[in-house]
């Protein structure tokens, strides 16, 4: 059993003395072996002997995705080059990738973690998962693939790509677990009930992580498919998928608090949110040795939980992510998130969960325009009915963002479906 009853359902009090006992190791690491870190905490007059414990934790400097790239490639790396087994970056759509390296132990405590998760979603030896995130530089293939052969079940390395194929493997091997982004499963749900091949599948529970997602389409993609979708976080700078994952109490993602320390930060002020806020998620590696990172901001937005759950772990708990301070949209001064408007439409039910969302700046004016799927019949009623619809979604919106918007109804799969991260806003104004 990968459960690890001794790690995830030790007292708080246990807790905090092994994460005393890790940080206090790993500052010491960070301080001896990589030189970016040492000047910065000479900065503030920092040695390793002032941090005693996770008490000192605010002591410590924050680190960013511009310190990996400032450092680009291998400058936050603590271990020499002779003991990386691993190396993944992240795409580098917005700048310079982001390049991560792994020692073997490493690479033995993300398997673990990765298991670790996946038996909350009920997968075990016996089970057959099929692993439907891309396989390379991207953590996900990887990440899952080698957690689910340290559970002791059986792969499917299906990657991205190619959705025809990869439902009639699902079918002919008996995939019971699948893990790939929830857009992604969205989309292969949709595909098998248009076949009338649902019945057909094994499947019994889904991974999905790797972009945000609402409770509403956790939901909608367990009805639609009778199975179980469980949460699954995690980010390449800190490890990879793995990080967190929620059980079958879906109350929140249990951190793996034991290898990585997390905090919750107020990004406006930086300094720590007040127990149960929401602010940004901070997290320091406790275990990593081939790039441990201290204090790294994640721009995910989110609050913590340290009660016990009902499924008996006592791992802390992040609740469901509101978005990315990074992904925010500030238009004519309100906060916008995505995963409002997502939620707002599959609340409503009438239509996909499918939108592309375009800011444009007309006349030093912000105008806010959506494409939203609805089902073929709405184009075949008489045209006061899909116009009745469309105002129907602008107030339902405008209700919860605050905003007018304008909104152009299109047909079923007219809007490009991503086997990756779905992109669901299209910013022009940063176009100009």
């Amino acid at each position: 059993m990968i459960w690890n009853e001794t790690k995830e359902c030790m007292s708080r009090d246990q807790m905090v003395v092994l994460q005393n006992a890790r940080l206090t190791k790993v500052v010491n690491r960070v301080y001896h072996n990589v030189e970016y870190y040492r000047k910065k905490m000479q900065a503030v007059g920092l040695e390793p002997g002032d941090i005693m414990g996770i008490e000192d934790i605010e002591k410590l400097p924050y680190t960013t995705k511009d310190d990996l790239r400032d450092t680009y490639p291998f400058g936050l790396f603590a271990a020499p080059q002779s003991e990386i087994v691993r190396i993944h970056a992240s795409s580098g759509t917005t700048g310079k990738a982001t390049v991560v390296g792994y020692t073997r132990h490493d690479i033995d405590i993300w398997s673990e973690c990765v298991a670790r998760a996946l038996t909350m979603a009920g997968v075990g030896k016996g089970s057959t998962i099929q692993v439907a995130y891309g396989y390379g530089l991207f953590t996900g293939g990887l990440g899952a693939h080698y957690g689910a052969e340290h559970l002791g079940a059986t792969v499917i390395p299906m990657s991205t790509g190619n959705t025809k194929k990869l439902t009639t493997m699902m079918e002919d091997l008996g995939a019971t677990a699948i893990a790939c982004t929830p857009s992604y499963l969205l989309h292969i749900a949709e595909t098998l009930e248009a076949e009338g091949r649902i019945a057909d599948i094994k499947l019994k529970s889904a991974i999905c992580g790797a972009e945000p997602w609402t409770e509403a389409m956790r939901i909608q993609i367990e009805d639609k498919l009778k199975i179980s979708a469980h949460d699954i976080y995690g980010l390449s700078e800190i490890m990879g998928p793995g990080v967190a994952c929620d059980c079958i109490h879906h109350t929140g993602l249990h951190v793996y608090e034991d290898h990585f320390l997390p905090e919750i930060i107020t990004p406006e002020t930086l300094k720590t949110a007040a127990s149960g806020e929401t602010g940004e998620l901070v997290f320091t590696t406790l275990t990593k040795e081939g790039i441990p990172l201290i204090r790294y901001r994640t721009k995910d937005l989110t609050s913590i939980s340290y009660d016990k759950c009902e499924c008996g772990r006592t791992l802390a708990r992040i609740s469901r992510f509101k978005g990315r301070s990074d992904d925010m949209l500030i238009i004519r001064g309100v906060n916008v998130f995505p995963s409002q408007i997502e939620a707002a439409l599959i609340e409503m039910g009438e239509t996909s969960p499918h939108y592309i969302m375009e800011v444009d700046r007309v006349n030093n004016l912000d105008i806010l325009q959506m494409k939203v799927e609805v089902e073929d019949r709405y184009f075949s009623d008489e045209i006061r009915e899909l116009e009745a619809l469309t105002k129907k979604i602008e107030r339902t919106i405008r209700d919860a963002i605050g905003l007018a918007i304008t909104v152009k109804l299109v047909e079923p799969r007219t809007i490009e479906r991503s086997m990756g991260k779905a992109v669901r806003v299209i910013d022009k104004r940063k176009l100009v």
